[in-house]
């Protein structure tokens, strides 16, 4: 009789060592520390970090940004205050930037222990599979969730000491208090996280089934960008509110006088569902499949 489980537990009546905690192998610290010490991880926390200064720099060189045919977009009050250049910041990240972190994070934890051949030893640590996904998955998500938190946090740093602190101007006429702003912000930056958690189950399913990073990066930053492509296919009709993008820019109804919660709502619900199945798909792969990395 083998002695490990399929999920690399070990069997009832097998022998283990004295002391030996399955739920304490692997903590969340450890593998916490390992992920923020890597090059990538200081490489895309200081390309966030930089996009609020080179947009900043790119309304000083070409001056204030101005409404086209008469119509008001958020990119045109992005200097009217700090809020407002914070909430520009993430109009435009949120689309595409924002989805690599989330796809390297997660696609790459479990893909790139397997290409250094390093996922059979830390089984046969051992440290049970389900134990293993778990701890990988919250520090992806948890890495993801500081790096969507980071661009606007240093955004509203930077127009804050450019612009000014004030009302958000909103761009069907209006303002709100810059208090009131400040606290949607919030709710929009816990959206976009929700709206991203998609392409995070992408990017962790695909990273259990292959033993290249890149390929689960590139396939989950694909397929998001493929969702991108058939909700602009307006034939689709009706077809397109089960699209997790067709509800990515929804927060922007928060930025209402009386905001509008629906349509976030329903990107949540979305989302998460999307999700849930995608880190199933994961967890019940990775339980039988031989792992030889």
């Amino acid at each position: 009789m083998p002695d490990a489980a399929a999920d690399g537990s070990p069997h009832p009546g097998a022998a283990t060592a004295p002391g030996y905690r399955p739920g304490r192998t692997l903590p969340l610290r450890v593998e916490a520390v390992r992920q923020l010490k890597r090059r990538r991880t200081l490489v895309m926390g200081g390309i966030l970090a930089l996009l609020p200064l080179v947009l900043l720099l790119a309304f000083a060189i070409a001056g204030s940004p101005d409404g086209r045919d008469d119509r008001v977009t958020l990119m045109d009050t992005a200097t009217a205050s700090g809020v407002n250049f914070a909430a520009t910041c993430l109009f435009v990240s949120a689309g595409f930037l924002l989805v690599i972190p989330v796809a390297l994070f997660c696609g790459d934890t479990v893909a790139s222990e397997a290409g250094w051949s390093s996922l059979r030893y830390l089984l046969a640590a051992p440290v049970p599979r389900a134990r293993l996904l778990w701890s990988k998955l919250a520090v992806g998500l948890g890495l993801s969730a500081a790096a969507i938190v980071l661009l606007p946090v240093v955004a509203l740093a930077v127009g804050t000491m450019a612009y000014g602190w004030g009302p958000l101007e909103i761009p069907t006429g209006g303002v709100l208090e810059p208090g009131t702003a400040a606290r949607r912000l919030a709710v929009v930056v816990a959206y976009v996280f929700a709206s991203q958690l998609v392409t995070a189950g992408l990017a962790f399913w695909l990273s259990t089934k292959t033993d290249a990073p890149l390929g689960a990066v590139g396939g989950a930053v694909g397929l998001t960008i493929a969702g991108n492509v058939l909700d602009a296919v307006t034939a689709l009709g009706d077809w397109r509110d089960f699209l997790p993008a067709h509800w990515q820019f929804a927060w922007a109804d928060v930025f209402q006088p009386t905001p509008e919660w629906s349509g976030m709502l329903q990107g949540t619900a979305l989302s998460v569902t999307y999700a849930l199945v995608l880190f199933a798909l994961a967890f019940r792969g990775f339980a039988r499949k031989d792992v030889v990395s």
